[in-house]
């Protein structure tokens, strides 16, 4: 049993080292490790630990209306044998009975292990890496973004757990908010229920997607990172403004875009509580995250402080107009630009890495036209961003971004009009888990008026695995077979290298 003085001392954040019986938790009576376990917010001598108690996950959670202790054991080895950690903590009814336990006092640079247990029921048993610091020789990292469980399964999570990368990137669209929808080869899987509204909607579609084997291998893997796109809200929403506002009120996308932070921070192992003031909602998203010597990562939020998409959202892209070279509009907020400067300029890491969810450099798609739910519509405020890239000072910059469900590599050019203008970074953005993508056709064809474009690869699923060193990085886009075979075989379609101090791909 927890004695009061246990459960004091647990709850401070205390270390609890005493033996603990199974008699507490036993009024769960099913095992409510149904959504796995997940690391992420690695630093030197910490990271962050999650999981959600969840015995029905897709009827809201099936748990008591009350807190439950939960008991987190941290070690050294797989086993849990030579523990660091062994505490009781709170699982709060307030926060879906999600749990995110920073464990403290770790070595920089290592491998741990760690497992929850609530009565008679363990979780699996996680992996997790802390930051180095010093010189480090390589660091591998693994991107991915986009992966409706209604067009394809999650092979590339599989490959990715068994890859085993020092940290995990996700840029996006981690669940999709819309019905069950007639794909015209037939949904693989379908989503539970309409479109997803209220808090209740976004935990069970985030306990669908997380109740995937593939996806939670790879949680339990390496620490994540991770930032939201648009469908984990609303499709293509700015700020608070929807995606069809003539449709839901302002008052009711303030309402909706609250339970959808809410909900994606009781699902992700991140460290901030998403705020609310009157119907103001917020969740820290922008951070940074350092490795050694060798690797910055700067993960930017795109959705929360952007001013609304210029030039109408005309799909997959708009006629070119006046209004998106205005200096007054912001993809990032200028809160966040003024950050990221700062991240950039104050970087001494030998890689530089700026993760975002949209396609940054610019894309001109038959007949001058862009997309401007994409870096495309606020190419004033990229410019300012990419005269900070082009800083002589800032070394081998590298740009990841998700969204659009096409493997692309490309040249940041610091004037993409001119055909003189030097490379000042590599951009690398991902193709989806799962989401197809049927504008395909459309973007390959205009491939011919974007030379800066160093690979493109639109109808094959899967992600990219970063491998650096002090010399060069190499950048695999692993894509799977069949998207709609689980146990599809995945490959490599292409490998790019970025040498040091090119400021680009390698011919």
């Amino acid at each position: 049993m927890i004695n009061r003085r246990q459960f004091i001392l647990s709850s401070s954040g205390l270390l609890v080292t005493s033996k603990l019986g199974t008699s507490w938790g036993q009024d769960v009576v099913r095992d409510p490790f149904t959504l796995g376990v997940a690391s992420g917010v690695p630093r030197p001598n910490s990271v962050l630990l999650w999981t959600r108690l969840a015995p029905e996950p897709f009827a809201g959670g099936g748990m008591p209306q009350s807190d439950v202790p939960v008991r987190v054991r941290l070690a050294r080895d797989e086993e849990l044998r030579d523990t660091m950690i062994d505490r009781i903590i709170t699982a709060p009814a307030d926060d879906g009975h999600s749990i995110h336990f920073r464990a403290d006092g770790l070595e920089p640079g290592r491998e741990y292990w760690y497992q929850f247990e609530v009565g008679e029921f363990a979780s699996t048993v996680g992996r997790t890496k802390t930051a180095a610091t010093g010189g480090l020789d390589d660091f591998r990292l693994a991107f991915a973004s986009c992966q409706s469980l209604e067009t394809g399964y999650y092979a590339a999570y599989r490959d990715m757990a068994e890859a085993r990368p020092d940290l995990i990137i996700h840029l996006g669209d981690y669940i999709y908010e819309g019905g069950p929808r007639d794909e015209s080869r037939g949904p693989v899987r379908r989503h539970m229920g309409a479109e997803i509204k209220t808090l209740w909607d976004y935990r069970n579609r985030h306990a669908q997607y997380r109740s995937d084997p593939n996806l939670q291998a790879a949680h339990a893997t390496a620490p994540w990172m991770v930032a939201p796109d648009d469908h984990e809200i609303d499709n293509n929403w700015a700020g608070y403004t929807p995606e069809d506002p003539e449709e839901q009120t302002e008052l009711e996308f303030r309402v909706r875009r609250w339970a959808a932070l809410k909900a994606y921070y009781e699902h992700m192992p991140i460290e901030n509580r998403p705020q609310l003031a009157e119907l103001d909602s917020s969740l820290q998203i922008y951070t940074s995250l350092e490795f050694g010597d060798i690797a910055k990562v700067i993960l930017l939020d795109t959705r929360q402080y952007r001013a609304d998409q210029p030039c109408g959202q005309e799909f997959p892209a708009a006629d070119d107009c006046n209004e998106r070279y205005s200096n007054d509009i912001s993809f990032t907020g200028r809160e966040q630009e003024q950050w990221l400067f700062g991240e950039l300029r104050d970087s001494e890491k030998h890689w530089n890495f700026m993760a975002q969810q949209t396609w940054f450099s610019q894309f001109r798609y038959t007949g001058n036209r862009y997309n401007m739910d994409q870096w495309d519509g606020y190419p004033a405020q990229r410019q300012q961003v990419i005269q900070r890239l082009a800083d002589p000072e800032l070394s081998n910059p590298i740009v990841l971004s998700g969204d659009w469900h096409c493997g692309c590599a490309m040249n940041v050019m610091e004037d993409f009009n001119s055909t003189v203008a030097p490379s000042v970074a590599a951009e690398l953005a991902g193709t989806s888990i799962s989401s197809i993508c049927p504008w395909a056709a459309a973007v390959e064809e205009s491939i011919p008026e974007n030379p800066h474009v160093q690979y493109f690869s639109g109808d094959r699923r899967g992600y990219v695995l970063v491998d650096m060193n002090q010399e060069r990085l190499l950048a695999q886009y692993r894509l799977v077979e069949d998207a709609r075979d689980a146990n599809s075989g995945v490959a490599v379609d292409a490998e790019m290298i970025v040498e040091s101090g090119q400021r680009g791909f390698t011919a």
